[in-house]
């Protein structure tokens, strides 16, 4: 299964890629939500979005979560932030919200969670 990591920092963007490849994953990056909807928009195999909140650009990882369910609502969506919390609400139904720094392994099964077969992550 494919995942999308939006990640402005380039070293975090390239540790949470390994993570999830080394777990059996395929990666798509971006860098930016601009670059993230172009790679959605090429590529239509991508099951999840991992995006950070804090981002460059026409818009930041809550608004990318709220286009994506939008758009391409069977995407399962986890946005992740170390300086801003979500409000209620916020973040579109389904959507999983984790705060930095995480534990690798807490990451990766929230990540399995919402891909599994029976359809948490909605």
């Amino acid at each position: 299964m494919k995942i999308l990591v939006v990640e402005d920092e380039p070293l975090i963007r390239l540790g949470l890629a390994s993570v999830i490849e080394d777990a059996g994953y395929e990666v798509v990056e971006a860098a930016s939500a601009d670059e993230a909807i172009r790679r959605l928009e090429a590529n239509l195999e991508i099951r999840l979005v991992l995006t950070d909140v804090d981002m460059p650009g026409s818009m930041d990882g809550i608004q990318l979560a709220n286009y994506v369910r939008g758009r391409w609502p069977p995407i399962r969506l986890i946005v992740i932030s170390g300086k801003v919390g979500v409000k209620p609400g916020e973040l579109p139904p389904g959507a999983r919200f984790m705060s930095k720094p995480y534990q690798e392994p807490a990451l990766m099964q929230l990540v399995d969670t919402m891909l599994a077969p029976e359809g948490n992550g909605l």
